[in-house]
């Protein structure tokens, strides 16, 4: 949480073109522990010196000449680089109060200054402008730290596919819908899904014939979301070869359980005197 201490280190600027109505002001404060005053009588220069400084609270007087309390805060507004920035405005004028709390004003003081008055208010809203500075760098931080670890699961994911494509003949994956996403090898056919639905102008050529109680299985497995090693799955050629497959695939989930694909890979078998072998 925030501490007193914290509070009576924030950053405040005073604004009034009165010399001596800013170090009226200022001495007050500095009466009441704060460390970190700043002051102009320079109005124009409020928005530049924000930027610079990045302050925790500004009292900022209402009536000045050559640049009202209203237009700083417009011009603040217009050029703000937090989305939360305490203003206290300063004003004797009962019209010029409800202006300066539409206008966006966190309170309102008046003169005489009653430090006993102001002082809680002050420190309250110091406390919800350090808490919120402090939630805006933990979101950045953490924001920053999604960022890296996404990329460290991209590069492990990047070789991943590298070691698997090595040690296997093809790779395939299938988002949540069951529709392929990578395709490498021949799953399609296996599971019996038309590699060009609608495409007419393609000869037809004799397809092999997959053996369905194979080709069963291996869906309901997929379909009940089960991991498989070393399936064996085969078909006939037009030409009366055998060929063989041997698969492996598992589910994917993410970091909050939900299901989100499959994924699996494959290698031909050497099929020889009826007889299957590892081939490569």
């Amino acid at each position: 949480m925030i501490s007193k201490e914290d509070i009576l280190k924030a950053h405040i600027l005073i604004v009034d073109d009165i010399q001596a109505d800013v170090i009226l002001l200022k001495d007050i404060l500095h009466e009441a522990g704060y460390k970190n005053i700043n002051t102009t009588i320079t109005p124009s220069t409020v928005s530049d010196l924000h930027h610079a400084n990045g302050y925790d609270l500004i009292l900022l007087d209402m009536q000045m000449s050559d640049m009202n309390g209203f237009e700083v805060m417009a011009e603040l507004k217009s050029n703000l680089c937090d989305d939360y920035l305490p203003i206290f405005a300063i004003t004797t004028q009962p019209e010029d109060k409800l202006r300066a709390t539409a206008a966006g004003a966190k309170d309102i003081i008046t003169r005489p200054f009653d430090i006993s008055e102001i002082n809680p208010r002050i420190q309250n809203q110091l406390e919800v402008r350090l808490l919120y500075k402090k939630l805006e760098n933990y979101n950045q931080v953490l924001e920053l730290t999604v960022q890296q670890r996404t990329a460290e699961l991209s590069a492990s994911e990047a070789r991943y596919r590298c070691l698997i494509e090595l040690a296997s003949d093809w790779y395939w994956e299938q988002d949540e819908h069951g529709s392929f996403t990578i395709v490498s090898g021949p799953v399609r056919e296996m599971l019996g899904i038309q590699t060009d639905p609608g495409d007419d102008s393609r000869p037809e050529v004799e397809q092999p014939t997959w053996n369905e109680s194979e080709r069963e299985e291996l869906r309901d497995k997929i379909d009940s979301r089960q991991p498989f090693l070393d399936f064996v799955f085969s078909c006939v050629n037009p030409d009366g070869r055998e060929q063989k497959f041997q698969v492996s695939g598992e589910p994917m989930f993410n970091q909050s359980a939900r299901f989100i694909g499959y994924r699996g890979i494959g290698v031909e078998l050497i099929v020889s005197n009826n007889m299957s072998e590892q081939g490569k």
